[in-house]
């Protein structure tokens, strides 16, 4: 197995419950690198594992009054449009956490890169690939299916130039 490609990107996610993150990311062995718990709304959290770090900030009314994330609702899933990718050693261990945990969204597969993951989301509504360590900078190792956007059963062709009436 390949190891992944050292990242200078750093995530802080912006939660409601710090207490309730900590339950959850610890499950997957997380541990707390870091706490700074003020009561204040100015509570920190750092938690990490060999590969990964996630920072969280808030836990208090701070999230809900700060001036960019106070402009959408509370009960909107946080992190629309974004993939948190967590490498694992043992992905079939990480994979039975989830399940335990209720909290899988995607079960546990062969990717065309080569590679197994599956996704799951976490309290908040982040959603999280847990997948087999490896460097997404490098080219496939092998891939057992040429890669092709999928559409949801049902979902609709998005037109193409050719296919609109003019005019």
């Amino acid at each position: 197995m390949r190891r992944a490609a050292r990242s200078d990107v750093l995530l802080e996610l912006h939660v409601p419950d710090l207490r309730r993150a900590e339950r959850f990311y610890r499950r997957f062995g997380f541990r707390v690198a870091r706490a700074e718990r003020s009561g204040g709304g100015d509570d920190y959290l750092v938690l990490a594992r060999p590969s990964s770090v996630l920072m969280l900030w808030g836990g208090t009314e701070a999230v809900r009054d700060h001036r960019y994330f106070g402009r959408f609702r509370q009960t909107a899933k946080r992190g629309y449009g974004v993939e948190i990718v967590i490498p694992v050693p043992d992905i079939d261990a990480a994979y039975a956490t989830a399940r335990h945990a209720d909290c899988v969204v995607e079960d546990l597969k062969m990717r065309a890169w080569g590679v197994r993951d599956f996704r799951a989301e976490d309290p908040f509504g982040y959603y999280l690939r847990f997948t087999e360590p490896h460097d997404p900078a490098r080219p496939a190792a092998r891939r057992s299916t040429p890669r092709r956007p999928t559409r949801a059963a049902g979902a609709r062709a998005r037109p193409t130039r050719s296919s609109r009436g003019r005019g």
